[in-house]
C-alpha cells in the first residue's frame, strides 16, 4: 500500500469527530444492548439518519462500534439478571447467571468482556487481511451448503439438553415445530396460522426469546417471593481482569471460537445467535470439564462470547467485498454505505480505500476501547444487583414489554411474548430446558429452506447431488462425527473404568 494512502487514512481515522463517534457508539451499543429486545440491527436503524450530515469515516464508524458494542453489551443482562440483552448472548445466560448466584459476577464479567475484545479484534484483523479470499469461501454456499450447515447446528441440542437428553430433544423438536408456523416460502401455503393474519409472517425470535428466557425467570422469582440474594453482592469487585489462572484455561477457547465466529460471520444469514451457539458447543466438546457447562463454567462464556463478537467483523467480510450482508445488522449497514455513496466491492478496496482501511481500522480501535469500558464499567453494572427484588422485578417486566413491543410495535409481539413466558416457566418446572427451543427456531427454517431448494436443483436426485458437492460431503461427516462423538465418548469412558 502506498505510503499516501496510509497517511490519508490515518488522517481520516484520527480525527475530533471520528472519535466522539467512536465512544458514542461503544458507550451507546454496550447501554443498547443490555436492554433487552433492543438489538444491534434496531440502533443502527436508529442512528444511519444521523449519519448523513457527518464524514463517512466518522458516520461509519460509530455504525460499525454500536454494532460489535450491542453485542458483547447483551451479555451484561445475560449474566446479572439471566436477562438475554440480544439473541447472541442466549448461551451466555446459561453459565453468567450461575455464576452470579454464587457471588462471581464480576468474574462472569471479566471473562465475557475480555473474550468479546479479543473475538471482536481478532475477526477485524480478519476483515483487514483476509477479506477478499475469505468472501470467496462464501461464494460456494448454496442451498445443499446452508441445509446441512443448519443441520449440523441442530447437532448442538444434545449439549444443551441438561440432565434429560430426551427432554432436551423434545424441546428441540418443539422449536422445529415454532419454526414452521407462517407462509411456506416455497408453496407460500400458510400452516399453523389458525386464520390468524399476524401468524403469516411467523414467530418473531425476540419476543420468544424474551418470554422464555426473561418473563419465565421473573416468574421463577416471584414464586421464591424474592430475588436475587443480597450476599451476591458482596463480591470481589477490585478485580475485574481474569485471573492468569482463568485466561490459561480459556484462552484456546477464546482462540477457537473467535475462528469459529469469524468463519460463521461470512455466511450470509447465520449472525450471532447461531454463531454463540457453536462457540458454546464446541467449547464444551473441547473441554475437560464438561460437567461445568451449565452450573457457571468460564469456558462456556468464553466461548459464546468470542464467537459472537467474532461474527461481527466476518460479517463485515461479505458486506465489503460482495455486497452480501451476513447478518440482519449488516443489511442495515449496507444501507449506510449506500447513503454516503458507496458500493461494496473491488472499488471500496481501490477509489474508497482510504475510507474503507479507516473505517476497518476504527473497527478494531472500538473492539479495544468495548473492551476497556467494559472492565471499567464492571463493578458499577454488578450494582443493579443491589436493587431491591420488587423493583427488578417491575423493571425487567416494563423491559421485556417495551423490546417486544419495539421489534415491531406490535401488541400481538407482546402476547407472543407473554405466551412464551408462561411456556418458559412451566418447561423449566418440568425440568425441560428453554434453550433447544430457540436453537430450533433459529436453524429450522434454514434448514427447512435449504431442503426445499435443493430439492428443486437436485431435481429429484437429492441424495446423488448432496454428494456430487464436495463441501456438502465436508458437513455430512462432521455431522456424523458430531451425533458419534457422545457414544464414542462413553465407550472410552468405559473402558477407563475397566482399566
Amino acid at each position: 500500500m502506498d505510503t499516501s494512502i496510509i497517511l490519508n487514512i490515518l488522517e481520516n481515522l484520527f480525527t475530533v469527530q471520528t472519535f466522539i463517534a467512536l465512544f458514542i457508539g461503544v458507550v451507546g451499543g454496550i447501554i443498547i444492548g443490555a436492554l433487552p429486545g433492543l438489538s444491534s440491527t434496531m440502533a443502527v436503524a436508529l442512528l444511519v439518519p444521523i449519519t448523513f450530515g457527518m464524514e463517512p469515516v466518522a458516520g461509519l464508524v460509530m455504525l460499525t462500534a454500536i454494532y460489535t458494542s450491542a453485542t458483547y453489551g447483551g451479555s451484561l443482562a445475560s449474566i446479572l439478571l439471566h436477562t438475554p440483552g440480544t439473541p447472541a448472548s442466549a448461551a451466555t445466560a446459561l453459565d453468567g447467571y450461575q455464576l452470579t448466584q454464587r457471588g462471581m459476577a464480576a468474574k462472569a464479567i471479566g471473562i465475557s468482556t475480555v473474550s468479546s475484545m479479543i473475538g471482536g479484534f481478532i475477526s477485524g484483523v480478519a476483515l483487514l487481511f483476509l477479506a477478499p479470499p475469505l468472501a470467496k469461501l462464501s461464494l460456494m454456499f448454496s442451498a445443499p451448503e446452508y441445509f446441512l450447515l443448519a443441520i449440523f447446528g441442530l447437532t448442538i441440542i444434545g449439549s444443551l439438553s441438561g440432565a434429560s437428553m430426551v427432554k432436551g430433544l423434545a424441546s428441540g423438536v418443539l422449536g422445529l415445530l415454532i419454526g414452521t408456523i407462517g407462509i411456506d416460502i416455497l408453496t407460500g401455503f400458510p400452516r399453523y396460522t389458525f386464520g390468524s393474519v399476524s401468524l403469516e409472517s411467523g414467530i418473531s425470535l425476540v419476543p420468544a426469546l424474551i418470554g422464555l428466557f426473561s418473563l419465565s425467570q421473573v416468574f421463577m422469582m416471584l414464586e421464591k417471593k424474592k430475588g436475587p440474594k443480597k450476599e451476591v453482592v458482596e463480591q470481589k469487585l477490585g478485580k475485574l481482569l481474569p485471573e492468569r489462572a482463568d485466561m490459561k484455561k480459556t484462552l484456546p477457547t477464546i482462540l477457537r471460537s473467535s475462528g469459529l465466529g469469524v468463519l460463521v460471520g461470512i455466511l450470509p444469514g447465520a449472525g450471532g445467535d447461531v454463531g454463540s451457539w457453536v462457540g458454546y458447543n464446541e467449547a464444551k466438546r473441547f473441554s475437560k470439564n464438561k460437567h461445568e457447562f451449565g452450573k457457571g463454567s468460564i469456558e462456556g462464556i468464553a466461548g459464546s462470547e468470542a464467537a459472537n463478537n467474532a461474527v461481527t467483523g466476518g460479517a463485515l467480510i461479505p458486506l465489503m467485498t460482495l455486497g452480501i450482508p451476513g447478518s440482519s445488522t449488516t443489511a442495515v449497514l449496507l444501507g449506510g454505505l449506500m447513503i454516503q455513496g458507496l458500493v461494496p466491492g473491488n472499488e471500496l478496496f481501490t477509489v474508497n480505500g482510504h475510507i474503507s482501511y479507516a473505517v476497518i481500522i476504527g473497527f478494531i480501535v472500538a473492539n479495544i476501547l468495548m473492551g476497556i469500558v467494559g472492565l471499567f464499567g464492571a463493578k458499577y453494572f454488578i450494582k443493579a444487583l443491589k436493587v431491591p427484588p420488587n423493583i427488578l422485578i417491575t423493571i425487567i417486566i416494563i423491559l421485556c414489554i417495551l423490546g417486544s413491543y419495539a421489534i415491531n410495535n406490535s401488541m400481538f409481539d407482546v402476547y407472543m411474548m407473554l405466551f412464551f413466558g408462561v411456556l418458559g416457566y412451566l418447561m423449566r418446572k418440568t425440568g425441560f430446558s428453554t434453550a433447544p427451543v430457540i436453537l430450533g427456531m433459529i436453524l429450522g427454517p434454514i434448514a427447512e429452506k435449504g431442503l426445499g431448494q435443493s430439492m428443486i436443483m437436485g431435481q429429484g436426485h437429492l441424495v446423488s447431488f448432496f454428494f456430487q458437492r464436495p463441501i456438502s460431503i465436508v458437513f455430512m461427516i462432521l455431522i456424523l462425527l458430531a451425533l458419534l462423538s457422545p457414544f464414542f465418548l462413553k465407550m472410552m469412558q468405559k473402558k477407563r473404568a475397566t482399566v
